[in-house]
């Protein structure tokens, strides 16, 4: 099964239940701090992380660029602008695992990103 780490500083549980009720029941979602989250992704636990801040990188995206590295780490939104549906997808296919975007866009950009996902897997 499919399993999803929610990290980042805000809107959490949001996320949470928008990702869950996307997968109705296909994936495993869970809320974390952002080492736990990162480091369960990074020894398997995981296979992707999702998290927000106000930037689209910063606090979603900090410890998972230190500790993953900035190859698997895509930031998808940040203020005032929303990364193109292809770049999304193509970020997904080429392996990365770990996304950050603002809080206000995640019901812009989790749509396309977990479409990318679910098709991957």
């Amino acid at each position: 099964m499919l399993k999803i780490v929610v990290g980042g500083q805000i809107n959490k549980q949001e996320i949470h239940d928008y990702v869950e009720k996307y997968f109705n029941g296909e994936a495993e979602v869970d809320i974390k701090n952002d080492l736990d989250a990162v480091n369960a992704v990074k020894v398997g636990q995981y296979d992707y992380y999702v998290g927000a801040c106000n930037t689209g990188g910063g606090g979603a995206l900090a410890m998972a660029m230190a500790l993953l590295g900035g190859d698997k780490c895509k930031t998808i939104s940040m203020p005032g602008k929303i990364f193109p549906d292809d770049e999304i997808i193509a970020a997904v296919n080429e392996g990365k695992v770990a996304f950050g975007f603002t809080g206000q866009d995640y019901e812009r950009v989790l749509p396309v990103l977990l479409g990318a996902i679910k098709e991957k897997n």
